[in-house]
């Protein structure tokens, strides 16, 4: 069967909240893939290019998490990511995963999981994200691409995701414009996500990550980040490298905060030799 978003699509009720999942692949290994933060972002936009490739070895679950996507709206003093894919997990019947894989928020996701259900996971994959503090040589407040993607929200049309793309990758030739009208549409579908999100800037960060409890995480986990990251600093994965005590990072050069997208192979390649041994 070929894999599309209608064909993977599908929802969940969990105790909490209904969430929104594309499925692939199938098997006892299952790996949850976790989106980042940006307006109009959900599981497929962020890893169609990826799940074809790893769900030909395992079951892969992408999400949208609860306040994006076709997910149920949360308020921002109700957000919560590890326990709705505890939830998630719950509901599924899946006892423990092998691996959780996010994207700058999504990766946020993933390291606070590793601590919070280290008996649910068996190693970790992050992308582009943040460390949970400010960097040390980046500026004090918002980056470049955090303002943009604050716009996104505000003003949700195809120039302002246009200009979403051109700061999220180094060559924003691998962003189609089905991706950039996909997350426009997404935005002008779910105004009660925006507003939600909106509300809570500046008051609560989008993951809270626990700098002592990061120390204790046991499961392995492969870092990777773009040299050229405009959202995200790289520092912020060199950080994290240094807290996790069995990680390791990967830095490529010519490439934003899309890693998964603008080096899809490599990407596919490097994860699946990761969770192989």
């Amino acid at each position: 069967m070929e894999i599309t978003y209608d064909s993977t699509s599908k929802m969940v009720k969990t105790r909490r909240w209904n969430i929104h999942i594309n499925e692939a692949g199938s098997g006892d290994k299952v790996i949850f893939m976790l989106h980042g933060s940006g307006p109009g972002a959900t599981g497929w936009s962020n890893f169609s290019k990826n799940i074809p490739a790893l769900a030909e070895q395992y079951r892969v679950i992408a999400v949208d998490m609860p306040g994006w996507g076709e997910s149920d709206p949360v308020t921002y003093q109700e957000r919560d990511h590890s326990t709705a894919l505890a939830d998630l997990m719950d509901e599924l019947g899946v006892d423990k995963a092998a691996a959780v894989i996010g994207n700058s928020m999504g990766g946020g996701t993933t390291v606070r999981f590793g601590y919070e259900h280290p008996e649910r996971v068996e190693k970790l994959i992050t992308m582009g994200s943040s460390s949970g503090s400010s960097s040390l040589f980046g500026a004090a407040g918002f980056t470049e691409g955090l303002k943009i993607l604050q716009k996104g929200y505000r003003e949700p049309s195809f120039e302002t995701m246009r200009e979403l793309v051109d700061i999220m990758t180094f060559d924003s030739s691998f962003a189609t414009d089905e991706l950039i009208q996909g997350r426009a549409d997404m935005v002008k579908a779910h105004p009660e996500h925006n507003q939600n999100f909106i509300d809570g800037t500046g008051k609560r960060a989008v993951v809270e990550l626990d700098f002592a409890k990061v120390r204790t995480i046991k499961a392995p986990a492969l870092l990777f980040h773009g040299r050229d990251d405009r959202v995200v600093p790289f520092e912020h994965s060199l950080r994290l490298t240094s807290l996790i005590p069995d990680s390791r990072l990967v830095l490529i050069n010519r490439c934003g905060h899309w890693l998964q997208i603008e080096h899809t192979e490599e990407f596919n390649r490097q994860v699946l030799s990761f969770l192989a041994n």
